[in-house]
């Protein structure tokens, strides 16, 4: 996070708990597991993902355009996307952003270690396969928004699972996670590093972060609940 939440962002953290609770009791249960990763082992992942959220880990500093139209829009943009635009606005000089590029804690950092423990303890190549899929779904979907970084539509999430259904079904929940955080975090990666930085720009691109940390929990919460059906 960028240290600034709304209305609209306070309340996204509201619907997150609140569907956390009954995931917590299902796992306390031992009804939910993905792969390897137990009913424990996922729930305290889905709580690290939500708290790291707030955490943002300084990788690379780029040059990039500072849009005039941003003065002009910055509080709408502040509203929308929950990020502290107009403060950012005096970072760098009048046309230039001195932009830093962040990995966030719970939407970047954690579910990669998950991913990354699942492929090497529970392998599956149809994952990493349908994994490509979403990652060319996520360049073509997303967006560069100035002032604000590269954003992706929150159902993303929903892309592996008719493919998982059709090939491996008793994988849709690895499938889902696998994919579904893998694709989204690999297609924002190749969005930040293709992006036009002569016409587009933001103090900070987060990558997992702002404009995607949505999207990549939803996916594991959905994966998650699937597991509860397989």
């Amino acid at each position: 996070m960028r240290g600034y939440l709304n209305k609209l962002e306070i309340r996204a953290y509201a619907i997150f708990a609140l569907i956390l609770l009954p995931t917590v009791i299902l796992c306390y249960k031992e009804h939910l597991s993905i792969g390897t990763l137990t009913s424990f082992s996922l729930i305290s992942i889905l709580i690290l993902m939500l708290l790291g959220s707030f955490i943002e880990i300084p990788i690379a500093n780029i040059r990039t355009r500072k849009n005039e139209q941003l003065f002009k829009f910055a509080p709408l943009i502040e509203d929308i996307y929950a990020v502290p635009l107009t403060k950012e606005l005096n970072n760098g000089s009048n046309r230039i952003f001195d932009t830093t590029v962040t990995l966030n804690l719970g939407g970047f950092v954690v579910p990669v270690i998950a991913i990354a423990y699942l492929l090497i303890t529970h392998p599956t190549i149809t994952a990493l396969e349908i994994m490509l899929i979403v990652i060319v779904a996520i360049t073509m979907l997303s967006e560069f928004v100035n002032g604000v970084g590269v954003v992706i539509p929150e159902y993303t999430g929903i892309i592996p699972i008719p493919f998982a259904l059709i090939t491996t079904p008793a994988e849709i929940a690895v499938i889902t996670f696998v994919a579904g955080i893998g694709g989204i975090l690999l297609g924002v990666i190749l969005s930040t590093i293709t992006f036009d930085k002569e016409k587009y720009g933001s103090a900070y691109i987060n990558i997992g972060g702002a404009g995607s940390f949505k999207a990549i929990y939803a996916t594991a919460i959905l994966a998650s609940l699937i597991s509860y059906f397989v």
